[in-house]
């Protein structure tokens, strides 16, 4: 399905954010990893988590859930032995439990999207998993990818960070449950450290010891851990609720969104510093954000890494600002479900936007009298690029077409339903 966004001058209304899928996952992850039952509440509906409850489940998990919350009777260090799994279209599900299928004798990832996820390498996993004396085989570090593990041994591993944090956060879930406590060490770099805070504040909750060193680099974890059993609340998510904020900050507008700690670890919680930064009216208080966008924005500069999936929302509202702003720091932008530098800029420019890219940067040259538009425009599969297309169409001269725009499932299945009740005009048609 295509989506036609049709230039809106105001958007005026109340949402609740949608649940973090990164926390989701996380929590799926780690009540599926205890013995005994957790329960989850107000977890996000999303691909990507949905994916994580289907796998979890044919690992041996009992699942149930109402509208409120999710209970999960976990399989503890002793997931079933299967022969397949299906992630979808979910990198990080992927790369979590290629982890915890090195607990399993002989398991598949199938390659379901070729074109996506199948186009993303895991060497970096695969050669961590290796030095744990698990057998891997796999298309020259992609999908399909089969692990032949059962005794995965701690000790010291080594990773690198520099395509992906996932990599990190898979070790971490993994190896508390092994026999020998085992010293994990970060190469080169590590991109997303935000993330991997996440993941460590999971853990704990979770009651898993983990000693890391202050700059994540070098980690301690004790053998022979059990994950407790918990109740756990997910928190509302920055990453997709950036568009809306992005879109509101374009527009004129009064728009609430609830369910957005201030406190929170999301490293895209910098949307809001981001905003402020471009001089968009705003108020954060006690997890609710209030803008009244006047369409008057600033240029700014900006280090990306810690917000990865906010800074193509943060692109698209610096195509209006006035001035130049320059996102840096972002080459894994690159890596994600398709190249969201050298791809989004690309429909930025059809939509009439004037930007370029470096290696690891994004520049923006703001328009502040608006776009062209009137054009149709790729997606490319990518659930970020939709919502942030999305928000230049709003202020563009003409409308623009966004083809396979359902793939915004992936992390906010109901984005424009959010959109068209903020009175955005937004509508779905058959693709050609």
């Amino acid at each position: 399905m295509d989506v036609i966004v049709t230039p809106t001058p105001r958007l005026q209304g109340e949402i609740q954010a949608l649940s973090s899928k990164n926390y989701t996952t996380r929590y799926l992850l780690v009540a599926a990893l205890a013995e005994g039952t957790s329960t989850i509440y107000y977890p996000a509906h999303s691909e990507d988590s949905d994916a994580m409850r289907r796998c979890i489940r044919d690992l041996g998990a009992i699942v149930e859930e109402d509208d409120e919350k999710i209970v999960i009777t976990g399989f503890g260090s002793n997931p079933k032995p299967i022969n397949e799994l299906n992630v979808g279209n979910a990198g990080a599900v992927l790369r979590f439990l290629m982890a915890i299928a090195a607990l399993c004798p002989d398991v598949t990832f199938l390659n379901v999207y070729p074109d996506s996820l199948g186009k993303r390498p895991h060497n970096d996993l695969i050669d961590s998993l290796q030095q744990m004396g698990v057998e891997i085989d796999h298309q020259e570090g992609k999908l399909p990818i089969t692990i032949r593990g059962g005794q995965p041994k701690g000790g010291k591993i080594q990773v690198s960070g520099n395509v992906s944090s996932q990599f990190l956060s898979a070790l971490l879930f993994l190896t508390p449950l092994l026999k020998e406590d085992s010293e994990i060490e970060v190469q080169h770099d590590l991109k997303s450290k935000v993330v991997i805070g996440q993941t460590l504040e999971v853990l704990q909750q979770a009651g898993i010891v983990i000693h890391a060193s202050d700059d994540l680099m070098h980690y301690k974890v004790p053998g022979n851990q059990r994950y407790e059993a918990k109740n756990y609340v997910v928190q509302g998510d920055y990453p997709g609720s950036a568009a809306v904020l992005a879109a509101a900050a374009v527009t004129q507008s009064d728009v609430t969104i609830h369910r957005l700690e201030e406190n929170s670890k999301q490293g895209e919680r910098a949307i809001i510093d981001v905003l402020r930064m471009m001089n968009v009216p705003l108020t954060h208080n006690n997890g609710i954000v209030h803008v009244q966008g006047n369409g008057k924005l600033k240029a700014v500069e900006f280090d990306g890494d810690a917000a990865t999936d906010a800074v193509l929302a943060m692109v698209a509202a610096a195509v209006f600002a006035e001035g130049t702003s320059r996102f840096y720091n972002v080459e894994n932008l690159r890596y994600k479900e398709c190249d969201r530098i050298t791809d989004y800029l690309n429909e930025l420019r059809k939509a009439g936007a004037n930007v370029e890219e470096r290696q690891s940067e994004i520049i923006v040259h703001g328009r502040p009298e608006g776009v062209e538009g009137g054009v149709e425009i790729d997606a490319h599969y990518d659930h970020r690029v939709i919502m942030a297309l999305t928000v230049v169409g709003l202020r563009a001269k003409a409308p623009i077409r966004i083809r396979d725009a359902h793939h915004v499932a992936k992390s906010y299945p109901i984005y424009f339903d959010h959109l068209k009740a903020l009175g955005a005009a937004v509508e779905w048609v058959e693709s050609n």
